[in-house]
């Protein structure tokens, strides 16, 4: 026998209205999660109010202070108290909730951080300026203030009036981290605004923790230099400008090579008319761009924005606002696949810098030798040293060069040079104008019989194989209209289903070049993809993959003496291929050393 919930009375239970605090503080644990959801509130209304510099400071993670510093437009002395009402807005008039041009429109944050913590306004606007205090919802009397200008937000002992929410929170550092992270994406969102965020736990000025300045330039220039500020260097010299626009949608923003990939997410950066978001459409439309070069452990490096009507998506479908609803999700992803594969194929041959980095790294000179004197020489009667097995005469030969066939243009116009010897049967060394290049000879041509192949499937299409006796498949109702609704795409990929009647799909045709099919389990994975994505590559990147291992087996091996026609055929064919800057698995296929950093190496310079 079940025991009596204590919640619930016996008695017939009475319906009442909350008081203001309770609603407050129950919108509060919407909107307001951590530190960091307070942050985000307060620096997207100093953006919303035209601000071009902003300072953050906090001390302890942001739990006992978070101040907000803007020089906006402010908020005049008499709208301050209507400014801490719930649903009191300056972004919208309510008629249209679909067309926001704005961070801010639901009038939920200001009061919401006043219901759990003790939350202090100083603002200006004009001539005037005022102040007022609300602790855990109690609203003080609006009092003059000294103000040069904008609007000054503080906000102590966060969650003081709701203690249990205390508890969840997580270390100082780790809530330090997550404001850093939600001030770096709105200032990658905005990058002609000066930001600092500073902590100042300690007391007095504290210390600056990022700073960015505002920006010069038009919209890619400035974008340009604020990822470089941070995201790296690295990422702003491996990052491929993206622009493109399909139907009065536009994909702008930086996209780095696959050679220049993470072991996590951690470095994908989305933004939809402006906002930061973490969309589940968006971030499997980045990995399915990148999903034919880069291996499952490796994750894009990418700063995309995507602008359009606001009333072709809706962004008031969570409280945070981080998810969007697109009116054309199929839409929107094809763009950005697209964009991004077409960026990656006009980079051509490219590959990331960190390559030739990570490769100087290694080639660190080793510790000299102490200088050894006659008198520490060894006499006749001790045992000679024996010699080094590098100089060994009996060692068999590890490079060889034979004469190479100059090829018809100067070495200085060819990007990958001209070929001059072969290391270890697997390794092409060739000389540039300023430098050389390492090019692995068997993970090179892979990646171009990889290309040919799909190149020829693009062509002809996928041979499909006749099931001799149609394979009968049984999904429900609606899983099988979702799969019949895409049955002509599948049916372009060689794999034919159509409908068996009730809840059943029949199979009859499958993609040759997959040799024998769990029909039910690729089926079952383009439900999953569909749910997920709502669009399928399962089948297509089934394919690629045999294509892929085909490619691997019919390339050129390592430990295969090469000519040197072969060799500099190899780098004409690399240059004039796209995307053979990295194997099929993301990884380099050359490496390119200037003489420049050669020659530090040696002491040269």
């Amino acid at each position: 026998m079940n025991s009596p919930n204590p919640n619930i009375s016996p008695d017939r239970p009475v319906i009442r209205q909350l008081d203001e605090a309770a609603i407050n503080r129950i919108a509060a644990g919407e909107v307001v999660e951590r530190p960091a959801s307070a942050v985000k509130e307060l620096v997207e209304n100093a953006l919303d109010a035209g601000a071009g510099r902003i300072e953050v400071c906090i001390a302890d993670g942001g739990k006992t202070l978070i101040r907000v510093t803007d020089d906006g437009h402010g908020i005049a002395p008499e709208d301050l108290p209507l400014a801490l009402s719930r649903h009191a807005t300056s972004k919208i008039d309510g008629t249209d909730l679909l067309n926001i041009h704005s961070f801010g429109f639901r009038g939920e944050a200001l009061p919401s951080l006043g219901a759990v913590g003790r939350l202090k306004i100083t603002s200006r606007a004009g001539a005037a300026a005022g102040e007022i205090v609300v602790s855990g919802g109690a609203h003080e009397t609006v009092r003059p203030a000294a103000l040069g200008k904008g609007t000054v937000v503080e906000l102590r002992d966060l969650f003081y009036a709701t203690p249990a929410r205390l508890k969840f929170l997580r270390t100082d550092r780790a809530e330090m981290q997550a404001i850093s992270d939600v001030v770096k994406r709105l200032a990658m969102a905005e990058p002609h605004v000066g930001f600092t965020l500073r902590d100042v736990s300690g007391g007095g000025e504290g210390r600056v923790t990022f700073r960015a300045d505002p920006e010069t330039g038009d919209m890619f220039e400035a974008l340009h230099g604020r990822l470089a500020r941070i995201l790296g260097a690295e990422f702003a010299e491996n990052a491929l400008a993206i622009d493109a626009e399909r139907e009065d949608i536009r994909l702008t923003g930086y996209a780095a090579l696959p050679t220049y990939s993470r072991g996590s997410a951690v470095a994908q950066y989305l933004f939809v008319n402006g906002r930061p978001v973490r969309d589940k459409l968006l971030i499997g439309a980045l990995r399915g761009a990148y999903a034919d070069f880069l291996s499952r452990d490796r994750h894009p490096a990418a700063a995309l924005f995507i602008t359009c009507d606001p009333h072709r998506v809706d962004v008031n479908v969570h409280p945070a606002k981080s998810e969007v609803r697109f009116r054309e999700p199929g839409l929107v992803r094809g763009l950005i696949v697209s964009a991004l594969r077409h960026a990656l194929a006009d980079a051509g041959h490219r590959a990331s810098t960190t390559v030739a980095g990570a490769t100087l790294g290694a080639m660190r000179p080793e510790p000299m030798e102490p200088r050894v004197y006659q008198m520490d020489r060894p006499s006749l009667g001790q045992r000679p040293m024996p010699p080094s097995p590098g100089f060994a005469e009996t060692m068999a030969p590890s490079a060889r060069v034979e004469e190479v066939i100059e090829p018809p243009q100067p070495v200085e116009e060819l990007p990958l040079g001209a070929a001059r010897a072969q290391v270890h049967e697997n390794y092409i060394i060739a000389q540039t104008g300023d430098g050389i290049v390492i090019v692995d000879q068997h993970a090179a041509h892979e990646r171009l019989v990889y290309e040919k192949l799909k190149r020829q499937m693009a062509e002809n299409g996928v041979a499909s194989q006749a099931l001799l006796i149609p394979e009968i498949v049984e999904f429900s109702v609606g899983d099988c209209a979702r799969l019949l609704e895409i049955a002509d795409e599948l049916a372009k990929l060689g794999l034919v289903i159509e409908p068996f009647g009730g809840a059943a799909i029949a199979v009859r045709e499958t993609p040759a070049v997959l040799g024998e099919v769990n029909a039910k389990a690729m089926l079952t994975d383009v439900l999953d993809e569909l749910s997920d994505l709502g669009d399928s590559q399962s089948v297509k990147a089934k394919i690629e993959a045999i294509l892929s291992r085909v490619a691997c087996h019919g390339s050129i091996r390592s430990g295969r003496w090469m000519r040197g026609e072969e060799m500099n055929a190899l780098l004409r064919e690399m240059e004039a291929t796209p995307h053979s800057g990295q194997c099929n698995h993301g990884r380099p296929t050359y490496v390119e050393l200037k003489l420049a950093d050669i020659e530090k190496l040696f002491g040269r310079t």
